[in-house]
C-alpha cells in the first residue's frame, strides 16, 4: 500500500487579473486554477478543499473564531518502497551444441579461458 505526504495550503482570498478573464467569478477561478496547475507541476494531486474553524486573538483577552477555506493535495512519498514493483527477468533458454561442437567446449575444457578460471577457482577453494 503506498504511503503518503499531504500538503494543506490557503486557498486564494481574491482573483488575479489575467488577459480574457472579465469579472470576479472569473478573476478567483483563475486564481484557483493557477494554484492547483502550479502544485500539479510539483507532483501534488488535489483531493479537496475544506473550511475550518480557526481561533484567533482579537485583542488583550478576546479571541474570535474565523472560518479558513484551505486545499488538500498528496503525492507518493519519494522514500516509498513498495511502489516499487521489481520485474522478474525469464531464464534464457537452454540450447544444445550447434554444428558439432562438443558439450565440453562449451564448458571451457578445451583449454581456453573456461579452464583457466576454473583452475584459479579451484586454487582459491584449495585448503593449506
Amino acid at each position: 500500500m503506498p504511503h503518503y505526504e499531504y500538503k494543506v495550503v490557503p486557498a486564494p482570498a481574491k482573483g488575479r487579473k489575467a488577459k480574457g478573464v472579465k469579472g470576479a467569478e472569473g478573476r478567483f477561478a483563475f486564481a484557483v486554477e493557477q494554484l492547483l496547475n502550479d502544485m500539479a507541476a510539483e507532483g501534488w494531486e488535489f483531493q479537496r478543499a475544506e473550511t475550518l474553524p480557526s481561533e484567533e486573538r482579537a485583542g488583550l483577552t478576546k479571541f474570535v473564531t474565523t472560518p479558513r477555506s484551505l486545499l488538500v493535495f498528496r503525492r507518493a512519498r519519494a522514500d516509498d518502497l513498495s511502489a516499487f514493483q521489481p520485474r522478474m527477468l525469464t531464464a534464457p533458454d537452454a540450447q544444445p551444441p550447434q554444428n558439432g561442437e562438443d558439450a565440453d567446449e562449451e564448458r571451457g575444457t578445451d583449454g581456453g579461458p573456461g579452464i583457466a578460471l576454473r583452475l584459479r577457482a579451484e586454487s582459491l577453494h584449495r585448503p593449506e
